[in-house]
């Protein structure tokens, strides 16, 4: 195998870029509240977005770059229909990132097997209550035992960790974070509850109605006993060992506790825009110098100048924040 590179893609604050997220559609099949409204969105026309041989020519310039994850997310995920091949396309590149999924799990049940022999390393599965009523009440739709099967799918095909990305609402399901916990630790799942972030498409967030690392710690706290694990790294997760481990549960506070200061992540949007943050404001178009004949030099470059412009923070407590104009589900988690 041929040895990593030295990283290029660096920040003017030390950070290096090594995990890239590929949103490789916009389209999805559930509408949680927090997301999208209930009429769903205008997607893309599919001429808008990269083909599979532009997609795999971005990650391999940026795995040439440095990166050694390549994280594939939404939308949803498994409704690109070329998704095995992109996988396996990824996978064959040299050196080999290690390929993860974020996905809501609905199709995981019939994809799992043939994403894991493709070269899939890794998945994530949303999944935010255990209530089937309350599921449907938060995604609008009655798919509960879809994405049950679909983890289960996933585990059985060595996808492990498998692990449960899980967002807790207040009046909604906060009162289900212990029961999502127990639940998770019965049946092999990582947990891991991320705060709700300003990414809706209606841009309705409000701080006050968050639920933050704090008040979800404690909640977990009133029935299981939680350790500190202190190695973290650029890991978006805090962990804490659960009854003495080895079980861990991890939240992610964007919000309230924000790890912009380790971040090593970088974005490509489903129609071939580079976001260098979550929360960007700006975009570098790949997608345009592509079709045009750009080299793959000349790709790097404009990768390049972009990871350097990357802000220190995200920015969220200031008061001249403003949220993306694209939702999460137009980025790419």
């Amino acid at each position: 195998m041929t040895a990593l590179p030295a990283p290029r893609l660096l920040d003017q604050f030390g950070r290096v870029g090594r995990d890239l997220r590929v949103s490789v559609t916009d389209r999805c099949n559930l509408r949680c509240t927090y997301c999208m409204p209930a009429e769903g969105l205008d997607w893309m026309p599919k001429p808008e977005m990269l083909s599979d041989d532009e997609l795999v020519r971005v990650v391999s310039v940026m795995v040439g770059l440095g990166v050694t994850q390549v994280r594939l997310t939404g939308g949803e995920p498994i409704l690109r229909r070329s998704l095995v091949d992109v996988v396996a396309r990824i996978a064959a590149l040299d050196p080999r990132p290690r390929i993860a999924m974020t996905t809501n799990g609905i199709g995981l049940d019939r994809l799992a097997a043939p994403l894991a022999a493709a070269g899939l390393d890794r998945v994530n599965v949303s999944l935010d209550t255990i209530d089937p009523e309350h599921f449907a009440g938060l995604t609008r739709r009655d798919r509960f035992n879809d994405v049950v099967a679909g983890l289960k799918a996933a585990s059985d095909a060595g996808l492990n960790p498998v692990k449960v990305n899980a967002v807790a609402m207040r009046g909604v399901n906060d009162t289900d974070v212990p029961d999502l916990l127990r639940w998770c630790l019965d049946r092999g799942y990582e947990l891991r509850f991320i705060e709700q972030m300003p990414l809706d498409a209606q841009h309705a967030w409000d701080r006050a109605q968050m639920v933050s690392q704090g008040e979800i710690l404690e909640r977990l706290g009133e029935r299981f006993t939680l350790t500190p694990v202190h190695e973290r790294g650029s890991a978006p997760a805090e962990l804490f060992l659960v009854d003495g481990g080895p079980a861990t549960v991890g939240v992610i506070a964007s919000v309230s506790a924000p790890f912009c200061g380790s971040c090593d992540r970088v974005r490509l949007t489903a129609d071939g825009q580079l976001r260098n943050c979550l929360f960007a404001r700006r975009e570098v178009d790949l997608r345009g110098p592509l079709r045009e004949g750009a080299t793959d030099a000349e790709l790097a470059d404009l990768i390049v100048a972009e990871m350097w412009a990357k802000k220190a923070g995200h920015g969220i407590d200031r008061p001249d924040f403003e949220q993306p104009e694209r939702p999460m589900s137009a980025i790419g988690g």
